[in-house]
């Protein structure tokens, strides 16, 4: 089946109203090439197997069509139920990433739960996520297979299972994992599939998972602008904040955009420049629309000099002036370093983007300047 062509907006999908405001409110207009491809084909209940990398908006693409239909049959907020919707992702990162989208877009549908677990989590914590029932699951393989064989989770009632970056499960040893989580669900179910590369080994388990599924591809985002001037610190994790207010103190650094890992994060990282008389505010999915658009507003005025923000709230940014940006994580994935930094020299101007890297991180930095082809001139 060939893919539908890309639709001009996201207006032009069928999707229900809070689905649409919590869009708006996040500042996505138009779908990206994998949401205008994979949305349609999901939302129209066909299994998908997509070609595409981290930083390509894919978690949009199966996370709206899921909480759109859970939304339709939901019990109500607070209900005991069963796990509906199951998505595993490789690394703790990226599944606390794929929760928090899900609590963005998922903003006006409180009657639809969401809970993320991942290996490393206390125990008690996890059972403080689980409590109550959960419609979405975001897991690890591998903690996954713990819960099952504790009795602490069931998937006998999963609906909709999404596998995400299936060949970094394959690079990474999960796969048995993750077919051992395979066999634990229904037969009757809608399945998405992702994956930056088709190695043989996961199309073999698409063929084994996916029924009669349309084929959905983008190509991986792996150039910079080059107006971009990009740097990186050595900097420990407890450092990195005396770091950044170093930057800060720089001449010419006007108009920062600091990108931070977790929506807490944010909070304690604005609230700590606020502390140090620092214009700066935070922007993520648990925030009002309101706030939201003040905070933008502020920051596109020069009002509010340093925006933090997730990734899943800076997708839809485009502000003209941004003279830094500033990793203040290194992202997991190098296409998601791409796309932040894009959002300095745009239209031709220069930028800066400076990356702190502690030393857990290198091997993040590594694939990043792998993917680029090009070292990271280091400070």
């Amino acid at each position: 089946m060939t893919p539908p062509p890309p639709v001009p907006s996201f207006d032009a999908l069928a999707l229900i109203e809070p689905l649409r405001s919590a869009l708006t409110a996040l500042g996505h207009v138009t779908p990206t090439p994998i949401q205008a491809q994979a949305l349609p084909l999901l939302l129209a209940g066909r299994d998908i197997c997509g070609t595409a990398p981290t930083g390509s908006g894919k978690t949009a693409a199966f996370a709206l069509p899921i909480l759109q239909r859970l939304a339709a049959t939901s019990t109500g907020a607070g209900s005991e139920g069963p796990i509906r919707a199951l998505v595993l992702a490789p690394t703790r990162e990226l599944a606390i990433q794929i929760d928090e989208a899900f609590g963005a877009y998922g903003q006006h549908l409180p009657s639809v739960r969401h809970a993320v677990v991942y290996g490393g989590m206390k125990p008690r914590a996890q059972r403080r996520a689980l409590e109550g029932g959960v419609d979405v699951l975001v897991a690890t393989p591998g903690r996954l297979i713990d819960l099952c064989a504790q009795g602490v989770v069931s998937l006998g009632a999963v609906e909709c299972f999404v596998l995400d970056e299936a060949d970094r499960m394959l690079d990474l040893g999960f796969i048995q994992d993750v077919r051992a989580v395979i066999k634990k669900l229904p037969k009757a179910r809608q399945t998405a599939l992702f994956s930056a590369t088709l190695p043989k080994d996961i199309v073999e388990l698409a063929g084994h998972i996916l029924k009669d599924p349309a084929r959905v591809t983008v190509t991986p985002v792996k150039h910079t602008a080059e107006h971009i001037r990009q740097i990186v610190l050595l900097v420990e994790k407890p450092d990195k904040r005396v770091a950044l207010l170093r930057l800060l103190a720089g001449e010419g650094v006007t108009r920062v955009l600091v990108f931070i890992r977790t929506k807490h994060g944010a909070d304690r990282l604005a609230a700590a420049l606020v502390a140090a008389e620092i214009r700066a505010e935070a922007i993520h999915g648990d925030r009002p629309q309101f706030e939201r658009e003040r905070a933008l507003a502020d920051f596109e005025q020069g009002v509010t000099r340093v925006l933090v923000a997730t990734d899943i709230a800076a997708r839809g940014l485009h502000i003209e002036g941004v003279s830094h940006v500033v990793n203040y994580d290194v992202p997991s994935v190098p296409e998601t370093y791409v796309h932040r930094i894009g959002r300095t020299a745009r239209a031709g101007a220069a930028g800066e983007a400076i990356t702190l890297c502690a030393k857990e991180e290198m091997a993040f930095l590594r694939e990043i300047e792998r993917v680029m082809g090009r070292k990271i001139l280091g400070v």
